[in-house]
Parts: structure tokens; C-alpha cells; sequence
């Protein structure tokens, strides 16, 4: 057998392909996991507000185009562990009923082609596989589950826990977020031995300790460790897969690394480099017997992209805020609607606490009524900040695209706001009775300012599953209807994304594709 072939390779280390390699590994057989990117330098600018949201540093040097033409720098991260190096560690699972059709004020969400009773088991696997903390029975929206979480919630600061109780107060059932995070804290403090420390630089930062969660430190440096049969190339680039004659089996993964071009093969190819470069892969590999891209047959690759409706908000509060640690607290009581709206709202949940350089870099008006010429500093010390996220729904015409050049346009029309914007003011009316805040503006500096927050966070669908070989690209089991051998394990595979974070469910989906494929294999 030849030196560059390989029983699975696996295209992309975030949190699909990543999860997947680990789940692999102990198979024996022989994998080979490409990254585009390097390891993420470790860095005192990891922890720099102005290096990492102001400059975006650790941001994809891309233009891409807007359907309407205009040029913009996505929101993309390309290093070992991908987007989840800066991603916020909240892994949810979706609830029950988002595995099911859900009507909406602008549409109808599509059912999966699988059932939650069939994901929960990897759901379970998951949150082990990524230490996620939390406490079962506190979020009123939560699906059932086999089990405890491993590790209890992560502790709310004193002011955060007055907003838990105020909100509890007023009718509210608030719970601590589920988070991916290696701290070990007693009384609210983390222990001396503790990787995370609680500090301000957690969301959407590079962790500088390794105490986030990420895709990186949970699975693809311990299968390193550990598995011998386990490869992992950084700076390699995959240009495009080739295919038989017949078009029918991926034959030929080429890589351009260190300006070399080099070619693998292997019995089965996963690609898992975030939804929308995955479909832009196997729009670059279009040949002769798939002219509009591989697996494109139905002319879905790339189509029905799917990302939260998000808003960040800052919330001016006239009491100091000193909470260092902010991210642990979340309201779903308006997931699915409320007494005086049908409809699903979405998801409330605390985010990072607002830097300085956060607010210099934003276009505010004069507002100060309390604050008089606040500098940026003392802003932040008053602000109380929150993210907000409903359900983007599936359209055709929401879709990635490459030229002949190269030129990639991503076209997006916004649906749902209505319900986005119901949840916005749900929460400005939590925030009346206590007098406390008295503004709530939104952020657009998030993760490089040259791109709004709805750009490609979260992003989904591009190559959505289901039955149906005309309206899908992806089987029930997430291999390409059109090829033998191609399975894809990030959240391209998303027919419709619910209003919780996406992550949990890619890894409980890349470990349940994991197991279709060991059996495949043996």
C-alpha cells in the first residue's frame, strides 16, 4: 500500500472533524486529518480586546462578496481546532422539539431525517468528551437526557446571581449556561490547580491557558497523544477531491503545502472545514461527470445557508458591574413563544463583559445621561451584557457561490426579524422593573469590525441532509447521495439550526457518523 494512502481522512480539525478522529482513532486504522491553518500562537495578545476584535488578528485575511456586490472579511478562523479556538464554549443540545417541523412567523422549520432519541445517546458522549458543565432540570426548554452532567455548573458572580433571582422573582425559570470549560472552582473561585481562572478573556478570545473547551485541546492533541495511527498535517491546504472515472468514489484529496502540491488517498473522505468551505470544496471539485461540483447533482451544494438572527447587547447599568466572569446565565422561557405571541423568540444568554477597546470601536450616540463624558473604561464597568439568538430559517437563494476567478459571493436575505426583535424587546421589559439599566444598544464589533456579527457565525446548513436525494446532498448518515466513499461532519449537514448554539450537536453528530463509519470499516 502506498506511503500516501490512508484508510480515513479527514478534512478539517474543528469540532466535526476533530471529534470524529478521537471517536476513530482507536480503531487502529490509519487517518490523516488535514488543517488548513497552524496551531494558534500562544500569545499575551490572545487576551487583548483590541488585537482580537478590534484588529482581528486571528481572522481569515479572505475577501469575499456580498450578493449585493459589496467586499467584506468573514468571520473564519483557520487553525488546528478551527472556529472553536474563539468560540463562547456553550453547547447546548437542540431541543426536542427543533428535530421536528416548527412554525415560524415568516416559515416553517424542516424536520431532521433522524429523531433526538437517536442523537441523545452522542449527545451524552459529547458533553463527556468536552467537560461540559451544567445542572439538568434548570432550563425549562431542556430535552430528557440519560444523565447528570459530569461536572456541576459553573457559578454565577455575585451581581449575576441577583439578576438570576430578580428574573426568578418575576415568573422567569433562568439556569446557568451549559459551558465546555476545565475549571475546577470551589466557593465561586477556581482552585490552585485549575487550568481556567475565571479571568474577563473567554468568549470569543483564544484561551492563552487552554482552559476553554475547544476542539484543539479536547480531542485532536490528546488522539495525538495517544494514537500512533493518528496523522495530523497543518498548512495543508485541499485545493479540491478527485474522483473514478464514474464519478461514484473520491479517489485523490490534493493539498497545496509549504508551496508544494501533494495528493492522498483513502477508503473513506470526511469533509469538515465549517459549512460554508465545505460546500466551497466541492464546488472547486466540479470534473466531467459532476459539473456543477461533487455530490451536486440535486444543485443543493452551497444552498439553504442557515445562521442565527444574533444581536450582542449592552446594557448600561447605573450600579458597577465588577463581575469578571459573565457568561453563565440563560433565559429559554421564550424559545417557543409566549402568552401573548405564538411564535418561537429564541434564546437570552449572558456573553463576555464589554472591553474598553470594545466601545472605542463603536459608533454610540449621546446618551450619557448618567455617565457625562464617560471615558470608554468606566462604560464598561457599568455595562451587563447579553446575547440574543432566534432561528434563521432555510431558503434556497441563501447560498455560497465561486466564480471562475474564485470570486466567492455569499448571498444572504435575512427572514424572521420579527421574532428577533420580539425577543429584544422581551428583554428590555426583564430589564425595566429594577431600574437598573437604563440603555441597551447593540454591538456590531464583534470578531473584526469590517463584517456585521450575522456574517458566518454560526453557520449551517450548505449541504443539508435528508432522504430525499433530490432536495439533499447528504444521506441520513451524512455520506453524499451521489458518492461511496464522502461524508461530511461539520454543520453543513443542518437542515434548519433551532435558536441554540450549534456546536454540541455537531459533535454528537460527527461521533454518531464515527460509528456508521467504523462499522463500515471493519
Amino acid at each position: 500500500m502506498p506511503a500516501d494512502h490512508y484508510d480515513v481522512i479527514v478534512i478539517g480539525s474543528g469540532p466535526g472533524g476533530g471529534s470524529l478522529t478521537s471517536r476513530l482513532a482507536s480503531t487502529g486504522k490509519r487517518i490523516l486529518l488535514l488543517e488548513r491553518g497552524d496551531y494558534l500562537p500562544r500569545s499575551q495578545e490572545n487576551w487583548s480586546a483590541k488585537a482580537v476584535f478590534v484588529e482581528g488578528k486571528y481572522q481569515a485575511k479572505e475577501t469575499w462578496y456580498g450578493g449585493d456586490g459589496h467586499a467584506f472579511h468573514p468571520g473564519l478562523h483557520y487553525y488546528v481546532g478551527g472556529n472553536s479556538k474563539v468560540y463562547g464554549a456553550a453547547l447546548f443540545r437542540m431541543r426536542e422539539r427543533d428535530f421536528g417541523e416548527v412554525r415560524h412567523v415568516d416559515g416553517v422549520s424542516p424536520a431532521w431525517p433522524v429523531s433526538y432519541a437517536e442523537f441523545e445517546p452522542y449527545y451524552a458522549e459529547a458533553e463527556r468528551l468536552f467537560a461540559v458543565h451544567g445542572n439538568r432540570g434548570e432550563d425549562p426548554n431542556e430535552p430528557w437526557s440519560s444523565g447528570p452532567y459530569d461536572y456541576p455548573a459553573v457559578s454565577h458572580a455575585p451581581r449575576i446571581q441577583k439578576l438570576s433571582d430578580d428574573w426568578r422573582k418575576a415568573g422567569l425559570r433562568p439556569f446557568h449556561l451549559p459551558l465546555g470549560i476545565k475549571l475546577d472552582e470551589r466557593n465561586g473561585r477556581p482552585t490552585p490547580t485549575s487550568i481556567c481562572i475565571r479571568c474577563d478573556a473567554f468568549d470569543g478570545f483564544p484561551c492563552l491557558l487552554n482552559g476553554k473547551a475547544d476542539a484543539q485541546v479536547m480531542t485532536v492533541d490528546p488522539t495525538l497523544d495517544r494514537h500512533d495511527n493518528v496523522t495530523l498535517l497543518v498548512n495543508a491546504y485541499v485545493s479540491r477531491l478527485e474522483t473514478d472515472p464514474v464519478g461514484r468514489t473520491v479517489t485523490g484529496v490534493c493539498v497545496t503545502r509549504e508551496g508544494q502540491e501533494e495528493r492522498y488517498s483513502a477508503d473513506v473522505v470526511v469533509v469538515a472545514c465549517g459549512a460554508l468551505c465545505s460546500a466551497l470544496l466541492l464546488l472547486r471539485s466540479a470534473n466531467a461527470v459532476h459539473p456543477n461540483g461533487l455530490a451536486n447533482g440535486s444543485d443543493q451544494v452551497g444552498r439553504n445557508y442557515i445562521r442565527h438572527n444574533m444581536s450582542v447587547l449592552m446594557g448600561l447599568s447605573k450600579e458597577v458591574n465588577e463581575t469578571i466572569f459573565q457568561k453563565t446565565l440563560a433565559v429559554s422561557d421564550f424559545y417557543f413563544g409566549s402568552q401573548e405571541w405564538e411564535f418561537p423568540m429564541g434564546l437570552i444568554q449572558m456573553c463576555a463583559k464589554t472591553h474598553p477597546d470594545q466601545i472605542r470601536g463603536e459608533e454610540f450616540p449621546a446618551w450619557t445621561e448618567f455617565l457625562p463624558n464617560a471615558p470608554f473604561d468606566m462604560m464598561a464597568r457599568h455595562s451587563v451584557d447579553f446575547w440574543l439568538q432566534s432561528e434563521d430559517l432555510p431558503h434556497p437563494d441563501n447560498r455560497i457561490t465561486i466564480g471562475r476567478d474564485g470570486r466567492v459571493t455569499l448571498n444572504v436575505a435575512q427572514n424572521n426579524r420579527e421574532a428577533h426583535e420580539r425577543l429584544r424587546l422581551k428583554l428590555e421589559e426583564l430589564l425595566e422593573p429594577g431600574g437598573l439599566y437604563s440603555y441597551i444598544f447593540e454591538r456590531s464589533l464583534y470578531l473584526g469590525k469590517d463584517i456585521p456579527l450575522s456574517g458566518t457565525a454560526h453557520q449551517a446548513g450548505t449541504l443539508r441532509f435528508g432522504t430525499d436525494p433530490k432536495a439533499s446532498v447528504l444521506d441520513p448518515n451524512c455520506k453524499a447521495h451521489e458518492l461511496d466513499n464522502l461524508y461530511a461532519t461539520d454543520a453543513s449537514f443542518f437542515p434548519s439550526i433551532g435558536a441554540v448554539n450549534p456546536t454540541l450537536t455537531i459533535i454528537a453528530n460527527a461521533l454518531r457518523v464515527a460509528d456508521h463509519i467504523e462499522r463500515r470499516l471493519t
